[in-house]
């Protein structure tokens, strides 16, 4: 009998790689963007506090009468005498003459001049505005009482300012709150993603109301301003809406970075340049002229125009507002325009066949 040895004849599997070694977290580098991020911030907060103290402290501290419109009246030798004196501060005033104490009351009421010096047989007699501006009405009466080697000087305030508001700190007040509501309302229909008629038809309304609110606010309420309550209330809305528009329009055409660069135009030039607290012509050159061409000056001027000078002057900011607010709801609608039409010639998707499997 012979015996068979039985053999193993089982295939060995090959040795696979370990696949249960823990996995080890690599390392992630510095991204060079962050870096350059970093850069960006340490360098870009002292140029924004540089340029803020530059657009708010400079101004205010070379408040001065620059050609600032003043009138005088009376017998033509007197006149000419009292010019003479005015004309020493080289600079300072920007004379106008009028034939009688009426005639220069007129330009007052009509915003052509802050005041007028009427000479009389009993002295100089001096008209003023607080209204128009209360430092400017102060600083009037200081100077022509130095002219007068100190002697008293009749005052008569033509346009007073509101009982309740005597040195306009109410009205200057305001210009801040309706530069942050326009702001604000800019930004808002933007990150809303609001685009064409609608973006327009939200900004308009948030400005009526602004307008409705403040009106009550500031007029009814505290008594700062008097005049039309529904003028005061539209002068109000339009200033915010030329805000708003422009802030929208500039992030309409430019994207996010538009609603910066609009505040900080509004914020950093318009608002400390609007020359509210004193009057433009107190400002440097040409920080008062700038400052009139946007909507925190121009807004200002408007209210005071309707508040206290029955329209007088008005035509002026009320046109520098409506071109703001008329060119940042045209800018709204262009830069829709062009994101609608962006996206339709956007790359269409094409479908591609799977590979075959191997």
């Amino acid at each position: 009998m012979s015996a068979t040895s039985a053999t193993h004849t089982g295939t060995a599997s090959p040795r696979s790689p370990q696949s249960s070694q823990p996995s080890q977290s690599p390392q992630q580098p510095t991204s060079p963007s962050h870096g350059r991020h970093v850069v960006a911030v340490v360098v870009l907060v002292p140029v924004l506090v540089a340029l803020a103290l530059w657009a708010f402290a400079w101004p205010a501290a070379r408040t001065a009468p620059r050609d600032l419109p003043l009138g005088v009246a009376g017998p033509a030798t007197a006149v000419t005498q009292v010019q003479k004196q005015l004309e020493e501060h080289e600079g300072a005033f920007e004379i106008h003459r009028y034939a009688d104490e009426a005639a220069a009351r007129d330009a007052i009421e009509d915003r052509t001049v802050y005041g007028a010096v009427v000479v009389t047989e009993q002295g100089p007699k001096l008209l003023t505005a607080s209204a128009a501006s209360p430092f400017v009405a102060q600083l009037l009466q200081q100077a022509v009482t130095q002219q007068a080697g100190g002697a008293q000087v009749r005052t008569v305030d033509v346009v007073p300012a509101a009982k309740d508001d005597p040195r306009g700190s109410a009205l200057t007040s305001s210009v801040l709150p309706l530069t942050l509501a326009g702001i604000a309302a800019g930004a808002v229909v933007t990150l809303l993603g609001l685009r064409g008629r609608r973006a327009i038809v939200a900004l308009v309304g948030a400005s009526v109301l602004v307008g409705l609110v403040a009106a009550t606010l500031a007029g009814s309420w505290l008594g700062a301003l008097t005049g039309n309550w529904w003028a005061q209330a539209g002068a109000l809305g339009l200033a915010t809406l030329a805000v708003g528009a422009a802030v929208a329009g500039l992030a309409a055409l430019l994207g996010p970075p538009g609603i910066g660069l609009g505040g900080l135009v509004v914020m950093l030039l318009g608002n400390p340049f609007s020359g509210a607290a004193t009057a433009p012509e107190m400002l440097p050159d040409p920080v008062g002229a700038i400052g009139q061409w946007l909507p925190p000056g121009a807004g200002v001027s408007l209210l005071r125009s309707i508040s206290f000078f029955d329209g007088a002057a008005a035509s002026g900011p009320a046109l520098t507002l409506a071109w703001w607010a008329a060119l940042g709801l045209g800018a709204i609608l262009l830069g829709s325009a062009l994101k609608g039409r962006k996206e339709a010639k956007g790359p269409t998707l094409t479908e591609h066949e799977p590979a075959p499997a191997n």
